[in-house]
């Protein structure tokens, strides 16, 4: 998205926006206040439809305000969606792919027109601050347009092959990426939108129709989205939006023979479960996983410490620690550890805490009340561990912060090496730092865990290319003050895990990726000449 031609804002471009997005955005806040309360429809075939149940959804900023009421979806309504996305699945692959571009494009375009709208939403439902709100739109946009320039450049998968040797015969060969069907996408709490779009704009552009169900906690943001699908003029059955409980419609969407293929983002416990469960049909089918992070930065002690302490704060507490890509271990090499400390610890305290919807804030409320608790527990698991806070370590509850779940960024120093917070993703604003002798120490611990999303190094040229080389990671950043370990945007960072981080080695947003969403289809013809 850009506000004219010297300006794109991605995570990168984040910091410094121009005056006229703060003005906009306070008055979509306005407006969206004015509308909070109303009742959302699931989306199957292109209609909206209310369940018998319904649930609300409350912003963590101020918990005695209901944003929205939505439908508490069940397994009968997985079928119904399922059966429409069978049943516009013909028409869809069929569909000159040109124009499944072009719609794809339109709803991008909606998604830009509607950014100040969907960023305060987001804000609002998520506990995000208004600049990364608003680059999650953005970003969603950005996913819409990646693959139709991708189908554009491959000119739709199709690929002459080599004519077999034949004697008084002509053989054309052809490789055809098709559509594997109905498609699954489950998105979490925390990119509602970028998470959403992401895999739903590759499915379509595929050729695949979609069912669609977002986190419970983040129900209407993915509802904006659909509805710049519905408007862009996508046919009814091509997009479906459920909602409810991942324990009982999420795991009739999984168990239903009727997917074809599944994209899940979330938790390393619940994609390795999705992942078996989908793996008990009558034979293989694709499963698309992004499952989490415990993502290292290394610091050189040659490293810019401005730069290493500005990408680590910002990544280890943007979003309240609440991404896969957070930035949750810092090692450093002895002889700068104590100075990057202290200066970490001074940038920190500088972060403002409260209501994400105000300019200057940076860090709001974490998503839920159990999100609440956790940061609570890890916090005294740490102390008992004999850990030291050098700052943090505790909940905000008066005043403004009474309703919401604010927590305060934590920085721990003196965590025993063998303690499990230095494996286990809490996905809070706290980082554990630790000094180390060398490089070859830091490298060593950055790779012993089960995770290999993200990673971050601070040091000389020479010592990047080491980096690069050794690390165990998807996506990885050297000398970067925007983020250690965040920041990933289609086209320029694509984003994806290595070990228990992903499951399909190739990542969203590149080049690699929409592939994923169709098979391959061998095409011989033998002709005899003239014929």
């Amino acid at each position: 998205m850009s506000t004219n031609s010297n300006f794109k804002l991605t995570y990168s471009t984040m910091f410094n926006p121009p005056e006229v997005m703060h003005t906009r955005f306070s008055d979509a806040v306005t407006q969206v206040k004015a509308h909070l309360g109303r009742e959302h429809a699931m989306i199957i075939n292109g209609k909206d439809v209310f369940a018998a149940e319904k649930f609300e959804d409350r912003t963590p900023i101020d918990t005695s305000v209901v944003l929205g009421v939505f439908q508490k979806g069940i397994p009968a309504d997985a079928a119904a969606a399922l059966a429409a996305a069978r049943k516009a699945w013909p028409g869809w692959k069929n569909t000159p792919w040109q124009k499944r571009v072009e719609y794809i494009r339109k709803a991008a375009d909606l998604m830009d027109q509607r950014i100040y709208e969907i960023g305060a939403v987001m804000s609002m439902e998520v506990g995000k601050n208004r600049m990364e709100s608003l680059g999650d739109v953005a970003e969603t946009a950005d996913l819409f347009r990646y693959p139709c320039e991708q189908m554009e450049e491959h000119d739709g998968y199709v690929v002459k092959m080599k004519a077999d040797p034949l004697v008084g015969l002509t053989s054309t060969n052809l490789s055809v990426l098709r559509p594997y069907g109905v498609w699954l996408v489950i998105s979490p709490f925390n990119f509602p939108g970028a998470l959403t779009g992401g895999p739903t704009a590759a499915a379509l552009v595929a050729g695949n129709t979609v069912v669609f169900k977002p986190a419970t906690d983040t129900p209407w943001v993915p509802r904006l989205i659909a509805e710049c699908l519905r408007d862009a003029g996508v046919p009814d059955g091509v997009f479906n939006y459920v909602t409810g409980p991942g324990s009982t419609l999420g795991q009739a969407l999984i168990d239903s023979p009727g997917v074809d293929g599944v994209t899940f983002t979330g938790s390393l416990d619940v994609g390795m479960r999705i992942f078996r469960d989908f793996a008990q049909g009558r034979y293989v089918r694709p499963a698309i996983l992004e499952l989490g992070g415990k993502n290292p930065a290394i610091v050189s002690k040659h490293a810019n410490l401005d730069d290493a302490v500005l990408g680590i704060m910002r990544s280890a507490f943007g979003l309240q620690g609440q991404k896969c890509s957070a930035c949750s271990r810092v090692f450093v090499e002895e002889s700068v550890y104590d100075a990057l400390a202290e200066r970490l610890v001074a940038l920190t305290e500088e972060i403002k805490i409260g209501d994400p919807l105000e300019r200057d804030v940076y860090m709001g409320p974490v998503v839920n009340k159990g999100a609440y608790q956790d940061f609570q527990d890890y916090c005294r698991e740490a102390q008992e561990a004999g850990a030291k806070f050098l700052t943090g370590g505790k909940v905000l509850t008066e005043g403004a912060y009474a309703k919401g779940y604010f927590c305060t960024p934590t920085i721990l120093a003196d965590l025993p090496e063998s303690h499990r917070l230095w494996k286990h993703e809490m996905f809070e604003p706290i980082i554990a730092i630790a000094p180390v002798k060398d490089l070859q120490e830091a490298m060593h611990r950055a790779n012993d865990v089960d995770y290999g999303l993200t990673a971050g190094f601070y040091g000389t040229p020479e010592e990047v290319e080491w980096f690069f080389d050794k690390i165990e990671a998807g996506v990885t950043y050297a000398n970067r003050p925007q983020g250690v370990t965040t920041g990933a945007w289609p086209g320029y960072q694509p984003f994806g895990g290595w070990k228990g981080s992903g499951a399909s080695g190739k990542n969203s947003g590149g080049v690699y990726y929409l592939p994923l969403y169709m098979h391959e289809q061998i095409r011989t013809l033998v002709a005899k000449p003239g014929a």
